[in-house]
């Protein structure tokens, strides 16, 4: 037994380190933070848009929670669209599944107040011959707490943004 705790703090002087070292956890990214946020999503929430129409959305971590996938039902009458969220090493990125069959890529680019604030620019996109053809460039999500979403959304078309949507979602129990 003496040998035992004689050999330990040999082999900890050895290795570089003292026995009241301790190996602190790696400071979250604001782009893991904001992960973390988008998984906690999961569930059925209802959607308000400033457009006056309403509809039901979903959230739901798939793929061993290297995704989030939301599905929105109805924006569009007898039309589904989807966003998955990802991170991509340090990036947090999303596509959108639009009804303009695009799809096009945002990366997060900015992280606000405590992370609650997230937006969202373009990145590149599938089905866009050219940055002018009209797609969802910019989005915006606010996470008011545990059961309140808020986010707009940019159209962007012929080298402008043409309109502003924000749709406000509230958790269903």
């Amino acid at each position: 037994m003496k040998t035992i705790a004689a050999t330990v703090p040999i082999l900890v002087l050895l290795l570089g380190g003292s026995p009241a070292d301790e190996v602190a956890p790696p400071v979250p990214s604001p782009a893991r933070e904001a992960y973390a946020r988008f998984r906690a999503l999961e569930g059925t929430w209802r959607g308000e848009s400033t457009k006056g129409w309403a509809e039901d959305l979903t959230f739901r971590s798939i793929a061993a929670g290297s995704a989030v996938m939301e599905t929105s039902f109805d924006a569009h009458p007898g039309e589904t669209m989807l966003t998955v969220f990802i991170l991509d090493g340090e990036k947090l990125r999303l596509t959108h599944y639009c009804v303009s069959k695009t799809q096009p890529r945002l990366e997060a680019t900015s992280f606000e107040d405590g992370g609650r604030v997230v937006t969202f620019t373009f990145l590149d996109g599938g089905n866009l011959p050219s940055r002018d053809k009209g797609h969802m460039d910019r989005a915006v999500f606010r996470f008011e707490d545990a059961n309140h979403l808020t986010t707009r959304w940019t159209w962007y078309q012929e080298g402008r943004e043409k309109w502003l949507e924000e749709i406000r979602l509230t958790r269903k129990r």
